[in-house]
Formats: structure tokens, sequence, C-alpha cells
């Protein structure tokens, strides 16, 4: 079998380490894997599924070489490296939103549009991760009546922040416990409380806000679904409202969708679809209180369907529960998967 050199740009990250570890599950057939990072960590080793690796710095001449390039960096990165990695001849599969909206490069869930990989011209871009976890969830439904309109909220947890942000979740909920047990008060019994990663305390809380707002009130992240969804699923005219949430979960994004489709499906064909989708899972039994949440979906890699059923309000309307693992499936899991498609 033909072997790849695969660069990982970001490699000392939560996501780029998740790559190294997909690409060895996958048993990806990986010639030389170069770990590329920030200077800070240069020289680093890291044990990877393909023995010991020297971390690189990445720069301008990093990529002489490599096949193909999987992008865990920041967007600033991403933007400065991507004509480098071009100009050495590999694909750059980047996970930042960089390019995402670029008309010029394919923005790509595999189980949804593969085929859009055919027309790279160098880079192609990984979606956001509730982008990601929500189409495959919809996908199916779409398949049998063109989906015109979505009403999502999304609860997305902590690790969406990075590594840091479970680490703040835990430390605050140690806090406020020790605190409590020594008789403060208050809705943190007097702990202290400096939040860093999110805006405010996220331990016991909840928080509506997800990125930037725009003018039109709603944040990037919430419009995200929307402008990302119209691309992969080739449908300039879908319309998205979009609530995103953090919640104090330390991983798997959970997304309650309403999607009001051309015609009127019956439940048994949605559920019939969305069991036969790939990628998804149909786990819909609530009488038996079975349904997703984001303990049975971490640290793998299908999304989970369940709590389908009827809008009650719109009759062309479905209302279903999606969670899915937002480092994996939606991040770096999704990435090895193009470069799976790139090398078919």
């Amino acid at each position: 079998m033909k072997k790849y050199n695969i660069g990982v740009m970001g490699a000392t990250g939560a996501v780029g380490q998740e790559m190294i570890k997909v690409l060895g599950e996958r048993e990806f057939p990986v010639g030389e894997l170069r770990c590329l990072a920030s200077e800070r960590s240069e020289g680093k080793v890291l044990s990877t599924p393909f023995g010991d690796v020297k971390v690189a710095r990445t720069c301008e001449t990093a990529f002489d070489g490599l096949d193909i390039v999987l992008g865990a960096s920041e967007n600033d990165i991403a933007e400065a490296m991507a004509p480098h990695i071009k100009a050495a001849g590999a694909v750059f599969v980047d996970n930042s939103s960089a390019f995402r909206l670029d008309p010029e490069v394919p923005l790509v869930v595999p189980e949804i549009n593969p085929e859009d990989v055919e027309w790279n011209s160098g880079i192609i871009s990984n979606p956001n991760c509730t982008t990601i976890i929500s189409l495959v969830a919809i996908n199916a439904i779409n398949r049998l009546s063109e989906i015109e309109g979505i009403y999502a909220s999304s609860y997305q947890a902590t690790s969406g922040a990075g590594a840091a942000g479970p680490k703040e979740m835990y430390d605050q909920s140690a806090a406020i416990l020790k605190a409590r047990e020594e008789g403060g008060k208050g809705n943190s019994y007097g702990a202290d409380i400096d939040p860093k990663v999110f805006q405010y305390q996220i331990a016991y809380n909840v928080i509506p806000q997800i990125g930037g707002f725009g003018e039109n009130l709603y944040s990037s992240e919430e419009m995200k679904l929307q402008n990302e969804g119209r691309k992969i699923m080739h449908q300039p005219e879908l319309r998205v409202s979009c609530t995103c949430v953090r919640v104090p979960v330390e991983r798997s994004h959970a997304v309650s969708i309403n999607v009001i489709t051309k015609e009127r499906l019956s439940l048994d064909d949605v559920r019939k679809a969305v069991s036969e989708a790939p990628g998804a899972r149909l786990y819909d039994e609530p009488d038996e209180k079975i349904y997703p949440m984001p303990l049975l979906t971490s640290n793998q890699d299908i999304v989970f369907v369940g709590r389908i059923r009827r809008d009650l309000v719109n009759d062309n309307g479905i209302n279903l529960w999606c969670c899915g693992d937002q480092v994996r499936k939606g991040a770096a899991t999704n990435a090895v998967q193009i470069a799976e498609l790139l090398i078919k």
C-alpha cells in the first residue's frame, strides 16, 4: 500500500493530538508523520501510534515533502501558512474557520458532500463542530424532502473552548464546593471565581453566548450553522435561526433541532432514514429513557439522534435531539476522513 507523508499543524493541542490518535485508529497509511507546533513546543517529543516524533516549529519551510497537512491551528496561522503548504505540493485540510466561506475552497462533511473534495485547489476546509454534528443528524431527512428552514439550540461542552475550558469548569466547581463546606453564602458560596476562558462562571451555570454578537444580534457561532450549512448542502436559500449556549459539560455537544421540510414526512420514514444514514445512529426509545446524551457520545465518532417527534406548530416540522463528540467527529475525525477521500 502506498504511504503518505502527513503533517499535523498544531500537533500539541487537543485537536492536533486527537488527529494523530485518529490517524492511528483508522490505520491511515502514514509514511512520515511530521508534528508541527509553535516555537514554544519545538523539540518536544510526542508518543504517537507511528512512534516517537520530535515536534518541529511551524514555519514557511516546514512542509517540504509532505502530501497532506492537517491543520489544528488558529486562523492567523492557517492563513499565513496556507500559501507555503500549497507551494510545497501538499493539500491543506484546515480545521480553522479561515477559509470555510471562501467560494474557491471546498467545505466538506464526507457523509454529505464527499464529491466536493475533487475540486480543491490545495485547501479543503473542515466545518464548525456544531455544523458537522447537526448536519450529519439531519442529512437523511434532507434527502427525503429538502429542508427549507432550521430552528436550533446548541448546548456546547467546555472542551469546545480548548483544553483550558474543562479545567476552568472543574477548578471553579472545586472552589465552590470547598466554600460551601466552609459555610459561605451566595450563588457561589463566597468562592473566589475569576473566569478567564469564559465570560462568566461556567460551573453550575450556562452562558448564552459563544462568539461575538453581530448587527443582527446573533453570535458568530450561531451564524455558522446557516452559512456553512448552505455551502455543504448546496442549498443557498437555507434559513437557520440558532442559539448557542455553553454548558458545564466536559465533552460532546448536544443540539436541539427543528427542521421544516418541503413535504410532510412520516415519522416512520424519518426514523428509518436516520437509522440508515452514514455517521448517524438512531437512539430513540423514549419510553425506555433511551435518548442521546453527551456521556454516551464522547470519545467516539457517531452522531446519536433521538427524541424524534412531529412539530406541534408547523405541519411540515420535525423535532429531534442529537449529540456528538465535537473534538472527534466535530473536528479531528472529520479532517482525517477528508484525508481518506484524498487518497482514494
